[in-house]
């Protein structure tokens, strides 16, 4: 078992900021630093006191629609300059900020906006090729309606706020925040330390997503700590180009910024040349990178990033290559190796910036302050003394549970209170953690959890689909794919339609990278479809077609 009381270098760890709550966080600063650069995005830049102005002027815009505490606010947006305002300005009202994925198709809102039950939506209209709000009207036809919204599928939602231009009897953000420009602070209400600040809709082994709450105090502390272990403070310039409505993104870059009173920096849509050339006119300090973009950046701009004398920490996650790419390709000599999942705040395992590289590579560090991780064997629960492989189980700062699915938060957690992350680690003798695979099902792709049975839930309404499995196998650039196999009903469905009938109706990080018609699947002696069966299968596949694929360039 291994607890991180003290930094591993043997220097105190500073204490974190003692607000309660990520409004509160944000006046502080306003009021200590004003003046400090808070978040650039796009050709907007704010200070702190600018920051704190934009979350009260949206806090007056939600409290129009009838946000108060208890209420849920819905928010559709990549990195835009809304982003942040419109989440905290909720959360100044009382209000809880569920954060939904931009790649949704219709299919995917639906859950989202059922479990969500929120009154008030505020999305982006269109993202990249996606049209959000086509995929909203086939959900809410009531949106073109005369008169208040009263959506007979979602009876809880009562307003749908676009950030851009009105579109026909939807509201503008921007109009919206205009007309209620004048007015004092929005006031907080108070004890709101062990309250919900996000709710975050995350993958695992059911066939729908877990919605995950995330609660103030906690993304206060464990941001923190995890900027203390990449070396940041107040001069740093941190960059982001995931999206801030993954946990990477609010739980772990916005907090680390934040509660440094750091300034943010962020990318609407990653592209390797247009990061270089934001890393270098910004000056950034520290980088929010996934393997996926290491390898983009290391093969296509190298030489312009390792010219950013600036950049010189950052996070990603895993991969000793990646790692090993991220220092010495792109010249960021103290980049941070983590560990962690959304339940665990984002990260509960991160290196420290100061640890020698060859350990930064190959472990994702010790357990940050106030959080504990044991190894267990999976077969017996006992736990297992250090170097030996075992599913990894975490106590500390961790989710009060998945919302609306007791016997989900049930299966999570022991009765001890420890939460079962369904990983095997090590756990070695100086405190640090190596991640060695995932004892379960669920596929990691270029960073995104994908769970088997959600996709084979949404291909088994193909009238095409007798049966299916989903599997994920490694890939060189994404970690893993998901491959599915599949039983037709018939001789007509091809591999192509399945493809393009999961490309058009569900998110496309979801969407197999493969699929193959089978005749049948294996089993188990007692009739039960066997995935595991085809995993080697499946890498055979991904082999085959990187080489077909090699072959033609």
């Amino acid at each position: 078992m291994s607890e991180s009381p003290g930094d591993v270098h043997g220097v105190p760890v500073p204490c974190p900021p003692s607000e309660p709550t990520i409004p509160r966080l944000i006046d502080a600063f306003a009021a200590s630093t004003p003046g400090q650069e808070a978040v650039v995005t796009g050709t907007e830049r704010f200070t702190y006191a600018g920051l704190a102005g934009r979350t009260h002027a949206a806090a007056r815009a939600l409290a129009s629609l009838g946000v108060d505490e208890g209420s849920v606010v819905g928010l559709m947006a990549p990195n835009l300059a809304e982003w942040i305002p419109v989440a905290v300005g909720a959360m100044r009202c009382g209000a809880r900020v569920d954060a939904f994925h931009t790649w949704a198709k219709a299919y995917d809102l639906d859950f989202l906006l059922r479990s969500s039950a929120a009154s008030v939506l505020v999305l982006a209209g269109r993202v990249g090729s996606t049209d959000l709000l086509r995929e909203l009207r086939v959900l809410v036809p009531e949106l073109d309606h005369p008169g208040p919204l009263h959506s007979d599928r979602f009876p809880a939602l009562r307003h749908v706020v676009v950030i851009g231009d009105a579109i026909d009897r939807m509201g503008s953000w921007a109009r919206l925040v205009a007309d209620h420009a004048e007015g004092g602070p929005v006031i907080e209400p108070a004890d709101r330390e062990t309250a919900p600040a996000f709710v975050l809709y995350t993958s695992g082994s059911t066939s729908k997503p877990k919605a995950v709450p995330l609660c103030h105090r906690d993304l206060v502390v464990n941001g923190f700590h995890i900027g203390e272990r990449m070396g940041l403070d107040a001069v740093d310039r941190i960059w982001l180009g995931s999206p801030l409505f993954w946990s990477y993104g609010c739980a772990n870059a916005l907090m680390a910024t934040l509660t440094h009173g750091a300034s943010l920096i962020l990318q609407e849509h990653f592209t390797p040349g247009d990061a270089a050339e934001l890393l270098a006119g910004e000056q950034v300090t520290a980088a929010y990178l996934l393997p996926t973009m290491i390898d983009a950046l290391a093969s296509k701009v190298a030489d312009r990033v390792r010219a950013v004398t600036s950049l010189r920490t950052g996070l990603t996650i895993g991969r000793p290559d990646a790692v090993d790419k991220a220092a010495e390709r792109l010249g960021i000599a103290e980049i941070c190796n983590i560990y962690g999942s959304t339940e665990t705040y984002g990260n509960c395992c991160v290196t420290d910036h100061r640890t020698p590289l060859e350990r930064r590579r190959v472990t994702q560090g010790r357990p940050l302050p106030g959080v504990e991780i044991r190894i267990v064997d999976e077969e017996t629960g006992a736990v297992l003394p250090s170097e030996q492989p075992g599913e990894a189980q975490v106590r500390g700062r961790l989710t009060p549970g998945y919302l609306g699915d007791a016997a989900a938060t049930a299966a999570a957690f022991t009765a001890d209170g420890w939460f079962r992350t369904g990983d095997r680690l090590v756990l070695h003798a100086d405190g640090t953690v190596e991640f060695v695979d995932r004892t379960g099902d669920m596929i990691k792709t270029s960073g995104i959890n994908v769970s088997p049975a959600e996709v084979e839930s949404f291909l088994s309404g193909h009238h095409g689909v007798a049966e299916t499995l989903v599997v994920g196998t490694p890939h060189p650039t994404k970690d893993e794919v998901v491959i599915a196999f599949v039983v037709p009903a018939n001789d007509a469905v091809t591999e192509e339609d399945l493809i393009r009938y999961c490309k058009e109706n569900i998110a496309g990080y979801k969407v197999p990278w493969l699929v193959t018609l089978v005749d049948d699947l294996p089993r188990t002696g007692t009739g039960k479809l066997l995935r595991r069966g085809l995993r080697n299968r499946a890498a055979g596949l991904v082999t085959d077609e990187l080489g077909r694929t090699e072959a033609t360039r």
